[in-house]
């Protein structure tokens, strides 16, 4: 069983590795890692050369034999989704159990109470549930948008009527680029409280994986979301079929579309796919 993980920040393949061998002690992991791709889509978003340079990437997973794939980065969340669609193996976003989650969260905060998607109104229509806010937050603008499409869709799956922002944590990339974790870590502590005390938000999303530390010190009562372990289980759930009688997992998957390993180096600037690196 080959667990694959394609990244875009290399210092989180050794704490996705760590993850996967926890969740999935048989598997073994073929990581590829490719910071081009951020680097661009932070520069000048998804373009159509990351969105080759992703399809490539899983194509070369699939090859290699891994079974599944998780996509750590939010920001090629939705490239991966596209290119999934040529694959026959699961590929899984990070954010995605993250999205779904937001969207119970907040409709449960509706003072509505439990949110019933087959409820049907007097026109006998299904119910749309206002919920309650959704704050999405993130260091850089890339991750917003896809991340918050993502909670927007899934929102509109289950008609909940959810009010989404996004907010950029201005500061917290440079600092993180900088080397200085805990001054990152701090402006996205600060800016969880902030939201938290603002009573616009139920929920509170976390957008990158790399943002998951800093949710630790922000000690706010509102739920605070990450991706990691969600991205993780999701991955799991693709390579371990569930016996039978076990409850299932289908509940907590996104809405589709229209409804020990070091990693490897990043892939040169043609976009040939990296050699992942297998633990």
């Amino acid at each position: 069983m080959i667990a694959g993980l394609l990244h875009t920040v290399p210092a989180l393949a050794p704490t996705f590795d760590a993850l996967v061998a926890g969740a999935v002690p048989g598997a073994s992991r073929e990581h590829v890692v490719d910071a081009w791709m951020l680097e661009t889509a932070i520069a000048e978003g998804v373009t159509p050369a990351v969105r080759e340079r992703v399809a490539g990437h899983l194509r070369h997973l699939a090859d290699s034999g891994a079974d599944a794939v998780l996509v750590t980065c939010s920001s090629i969340g939705e490239a991966a989704e596209e290119a999934a669609a040529a694959l026959r193996i699961p590929v899984i976003r990070v954010d995605a159990a993250m999205a779904v989650e937001s969207v119970r969260l907040a409709a449960h905060a509706n003072s509505s109470g439990v949110f019933r998607p087959d409820t049907p109104s007097e026109g006998g229509k299904t119910q749309e549930l206002s919920a309650g806010g959704i704050a999405v937050l993130a260091t850089n603008t890339a991750t917003l948008g896809p991340t918050t499409r993502l909670i927007e869709r899934e929102a509109a799956a289950r008609g909940v009527a959810v009010d989404v922002t996004a907010t950029v944590v201005e500061g917290a990339a440079a600092a993180r680029a900088a080397g200085d974790q805990a001054t990152h870590d701090r402006l996205i502590a600060d800016e969880v409280r902030r939201l938290a005390g603002s009573g616009t938000a139920s929920v509170l999303v976390l957008a990158q994986a790399s943002m998951a530390p800093a949710a630790e010190s922000a000690g706010v009562d509102l739920p605070v979301l990450t991706s990691p372990a969600g991205g993780v289980a999701g991955l799991r759930e693709a390579l371990t079929p569930s016996d039978p009688g076990t409850p299932d997992a289908s509940a907590n998957r996104p809405a589709p579309p229209g409804s020990g390993g070091t990693s490897a180096a990043a892939s040169p600037a043609d976009g040939t796919p990296a050699n992942g690196a297998r633990a």
